[in-house]
């Protein structure tokens, strides 16, 4: 039997504000009465409540969980005695905005207060709505109450399909249906205590003691233990993020890598944020089963074969601590069997995030090839350009760009001068073969693809008498994209717009490459932020001037990034029709682990002319 506990009254108002409101000096939202009113009949079967800013009162239901830190604090509570229909969630949340609400799991609660549509990120952000209790107050009728059943995720519970479709506008008004999409599934749950039991971890630890778990067991799975995302209409629809309400002093939060699980139950309310969408808020986390994640070692190029490699290094600068230059150097010796030419991405000025007009990289530069001959690798030399300050887009200050990385033991790097942040390089053709105007120069730097964007680099190359182009690349960020989980549906991909556009500035140069020698070595590498199924890369490729290589491994291989759970395809490694016969390969080290040198994993090719 429950503990008889007095009855008492909380209100996060205050004396003041409930003062202003007897006297009538503020207004009060019209009632519905508790008579007819359920957490269900508050919730509805849409994603937007049909009591939006309206007041209900003695709201029954039991508290499920509490949130007691942070400035989004309050409570879940959640009614034992559902509905009949799917649709119609039977929890919410209470906003109590800084102050911790007195009150404990097993709470038998009757809640008062104005119904709210909260938008994360602000209603511009595209995401969907949490529906809440806010201004709230509550009376505790009893304690140690049994709590709901929690909603069992897992395949048989998730659909097969991610998201309904309005035609790219709002799916707000369209109801639920669990049964059929993914999202709608998690909609028609929002506040309910949900479990997943010995769940998958899809994507490691973050700095904020998050991870990803996924309900599927074996669908759309890395090589890895991964969530494989391999087109726009088949995202991983068991991803889901989970959170700890159980201090931490308790239970410390798992570290856990790709691969690994929670075995046992995790079960929690779940909660919708704009850092990842729904969010399993556990008070039960299952234990965590390593699986012994590895990091990857590609093998070493055989003395006729080229290696090169790309590897965004992730805002790197001498301010960056010494410990992650010794991880990347290690990793480029190692794991990477020390590549005859590296394209790297995010390398930043002299003083990083400082801005105070330097641009030239030299200093962060020789900090990165000095630990690679620490780390026993070789002599690297580097050329790059430094771009016009503020142009390039990354951290403000930073000027990032990109760069190569050539072991002269190797390879030749064939210099012409003339290459600057602002003169375009040129193709022309000497004794039949392709000539660079400047070596290295900046492909179209003053086309309006690149604005507030890098401007890819492209430099000759000499290995055992072959000339060889290689292009590094950087093209712009997702920023400013609808999320897969957006109330827009499909989402907008308004950044893809300037990809596509610069996709086809450096296709348009290859292609002059090509017309000048036919027989040109090409090779186009580096971060390009976009799948190698999205328009970007198909007009990167059109015409067939160049090959995208992550084609032509096997499905479950292809990713080297990791984001809300999904693994995924950002960097690539492209080339000409005469660079046959390659071995390619992305080295997993990085986007997978929660001890991370870069967010990206690095990729090699291996080619023998």
């Amino acid at each position: 039997m429950p503990t008889a506990r007095p009855l008492r009254r909380t209100a996060t108002v205050g004396s003041v504000i409930a003062a202003a409101l007897a006297a009538g000096l503020l207004a009060v939202p019209q009632s519905a009465s508790a008579a007819e009113i359920r957490i269900h009949d508050i919730q509805g079967s849409t994603r937007v409540s049909p009591l939006a800013g309206q007041q209900v009162t003695d709201v029954p239901g039991v508290v499920t969980a509490v949130r007691a830190f942070g400035s989004a604090r309050g409570f879940w509570f959640q009614d034992p005695k559902a509905d009949s229909d799917p649709a119609t969630s039977e929890a919410i949340f209470v906003f109590t905005g800084k102050d911790t609400p007195a009150l404990a799991v097993g709470d038998a609660v009757t809640v008062s207060g104005a119904v709210t549509e909260y938008y994360p990120g602000g209603e511009s952000a595209g995401l969907q709505s949490v529906t809440q209790l806010s201004k709230a107050s509550w009376t505790v009728h009893s304690s140690g109450n049994a709590l709901p059943a929690a909603f069992a995720l897992r395949p048989s519970t998730v659909p097969d399909r991610y998201a309904p479709s309005a035609g790219g506008g709002s799916i707000e008004g369209l109801r639920l249906k669990p049964n059929a999409y993914a999202l709608d599934r998690y909609e028609s749950l929002e506040g309910m205590r949900v479990s997943v039991k010995d769940a998958p971890v899809v994507a490691a630890t973050n700095e904020h003691k998050e991870l990803w778990i996924t309900a599927e067991t074996h669908r759309d799975r890395t090589a890895r233990g991964g969530s494989l995302y391999s087109s726009y209409r088949a995202p991983g629809v068991g991803r889901v993020k989970v959170a700890s309400l159980i201090p931490y002093t308790q239970r410390p939060f798992p570290v856990a890598n790709v691969g690994d699980s929670l075995t046992g139950t995790t079960a929690g309310p779940l909660d919708y944020n704009n850092f990842g969408g729904y969010t399993l808020q556990a008070t039960e986390l299952g234990t965590l089963a390593d699986r012994g994640l590895t990091r990857e070692t590609t093998r070493k190029q055989k003395s006729d074969e080229l290696a090169v490699a790309t590897y965004n290094v992730e805002n790197l600068s001498p301010r960056t601590p010494q410990a992650k230059f010794d991880r990347l150097a290690a990793a480029l010796v190692h794991n990477l069997a020390s590549p005859d030419i590296v394209a790297l991405e995010e390398v930043q000025d002299d003083d990083g995030t400082t801005d105070k007009g330097v641009v030239d990289a030299g200093q962060t530069l020789k900090k990165l090839t000095d630990a690679i001959a620490a780390a026993g690798g070789p002599a690297y030399r580097w050329q790059q350009i430094n771009p016009v300050n503020g142009q390039d887009g990354g951290q403000p200050g930073g000027n990032i760009r990109t760069a190569f990385l050539y072991n002269p033991a190797r390879v030749s790097f064939t210099e012409i001068p003339g290459g600057d942040a602002t003169t375009p390089v040129t193709v022309t053709r000497e004794g039949g073969k392709a000539k660079l105007s400047a070596s290295p120069g900046r492909i179209d730097p003053a086309n309006e693809a690149w604005k507030n964007s890098r401007k890819p680099l492209v430099g000759e190359f000499s290995f055992r008498g072959h000339p060889v182009f290689v292009v590094a690349n950087h093209f712009n960020s997702k920023g400013g994209d609808q999320g897969l989980d957006s109330r827009f549906q499909p989402p907008a991909r308004t950044s893809e717009v300037q990809r596509i556009e610069q996709s086809k500035a450096v296709n348009t140069f290859v292609k002059q490459l090509l017309a000048a020698d036919k027989r040109a070595n090409v090779i186009v590498a580096g971060d390009l932020n976009d799948y190698q199924f999205s328009p970007a890369v198909k007009a990167l490729t059109s015409g067939g001037a160049l090959t995208d290589l992550v084609d032509r491994l096997p499905r479950k291989e292809r990713y080297g990034y990791v984001f809300q759970g999904s693994s995924q395809v950002l960097d690539h490694i492209l080339t000409s029709r005469h660079v046959r016969s390659v071995d390619y390969d992305i080295v997993h080290i990085n986007a997978e682990f929660a001890d991370q040198a870069s967010d990206h994993d690095p990729q090699v090719l291996r080619w023998k002319p």
